[in-house]
């Protein structure tokens, strides 16, 4: 039995110039990034490298159609290395473009191809909550299908992750409260898995108290407070990576992919909506196992009782991101039973990582209570 692995190298730089210059960036290299980061950071450096800003190829988070635009675009380009700098829509992309012989990325996602890498991967987030720098996994809206899958493959693995927390500044907080609840889910998450172990949930627990801790003080003291911890948020995102990349996630991302696909919801903001309902099932389902660890993990980081640590999860979290109700994104009544389908059709992988096994009532149950 595997009990833990980390393939990418780890780094950290206190600018993206020192990066560049440690790392040798020149004409043989490939970045995939965004214009509000190109012009202050890299622009002035004058690089011979190529580059692709993805908002000219599509807006939102990461689609086939997306991906296969950025594909027509890089045809003639010849690279070695791929230099992902973004947050999660830019490094799922640029995860694709390291596979051999790719002409359209649904075959990938659809498993038609080899998955065989034939570039070299690094990623520099500028978000706080994919973790991605350090998983084997790109999720991406097929739009064909109205739901989002994705594509674990050792092959995906970043050669070299690195964070660079000056690149974390510009980040508007409503973008930065998403992302960094997606990293706290993501270690609760991976702690809960099956396919956990003592090496994982290490990473787990501490994604989860530097993150709540940070959570806690800006639910105190305002956003403004997360600028003094950028560099611990960046790290606790990484740490959650690591621990998700060994263990898996669950229900939560199960039930919010066909949410973010039919509306287009933000990763971080839909898997939020129904992060604590799916808690009470697991406390209601199987109120003995590792739920009663991470419940005292969560009380003790929040700096309450594990009595009402759900309310007080909600609490701090609505302080950063306040929580809407489904039909507020576009959601109708009838559309429940389309995504209970569309959970139980596209998403077994998830749902078989999980905590308890969910049964249509119970995904029937939380759709209902959020609508």
């Amino acid at each position: 039995m595997q009990l833990f692995k980390l393939k990418p190298k780890l780094h950290e730089f206190n600018s993206f110039t020192e990066f560049a210059k440690d790392f040798n960036l020149g004409p043989n290299d490939l970045v995939i990034t965004n214009e509000f980061l190109f012009t202050p950071f890299m622009k002035p450096l004058n690089l011979s490298c190529h580059y692709i800003m993805q908002e000219k190829c599509g807006l939102g988070e990461p689609s086939d159609e997306m991906m296969n635009n950025i594909l027509k675009d890089v045809q003639n380009i010849n690279y070695d290395r791929i230099i992902a700098v973004g947050g999660g829509t830019v490094i799922d992309i640029s995860k694709l473009f390291v596979l051999k012989d790719i002409t359209d990325v649904c075959d990938a996602f659809e498993r038609k191809i080899p998955i065989i890498k034939d570039k070299q991967l690094i990623i520099i987030p500028t978000t706080c909550g994919t973790g991605s720098e350090v998983t084997n996994i790109s999720i991406a809206e097929l739009k064909s299908k109205h739901t989002k899958l994705g594509l674990a493959d050792d092959a995906l693995l970043a050669d070299d992750a690195v964070i660079i927390p000056e690149l974390l500044k510009g980040l508007p907080f409503r973008f930065y409260a998403a992302s960094a609840i997606d990293a706290l889910i993501h270690a609760v998450e991976a702690y809960l898995s099956p396919k956990a172990t003592a090496y994982s949930q290490l990473f787990s627990k501490e994604a989860i108290r530097i993150s709540l801790d940070i959570f806690r003080n800006i639910a105190m003291q305002g956003g403004e407070y997360r600028f003094a911890r950028l560099r611990d948020m960046l790290i606790a995102s990484n740490y959650a990576g690591i621990a998700f990349g060994n263990a898996g996630v669950g229900a939560v991302h199960a039930l919010s992919y066909p949410l973010g696909g039919t509306y287009h919801v933000p990763h971080g903001e839909a898997n939020y909506q129904f992060f604590t309902k799916v808690l009470n099932v697991y406390q209601q389902k199987k109120p003995e196992g590792d739920i009663i660890e991470i419940n005292q993990i969560l009380a003790d980081s929040l700096h309450v009782s594990t009595y009402n640590v759900y309310e007080q999860l909600d609490y701090v979290l609505g302080r950063m991101l306040p929580k809407k109700p489904l039909r507020e994104y576009g959601m109708i009544e009838s559309d429940i039973e389309a995504f209970i389908n569309n959970v139980e059709k596209t998403q077994q992988r998830l749902l078989a990582n999980n905590y308890v096994a969910f049964t249509q009532e119970d995904i029937r149950g939380i759709f209902q209570e959020l609508y």
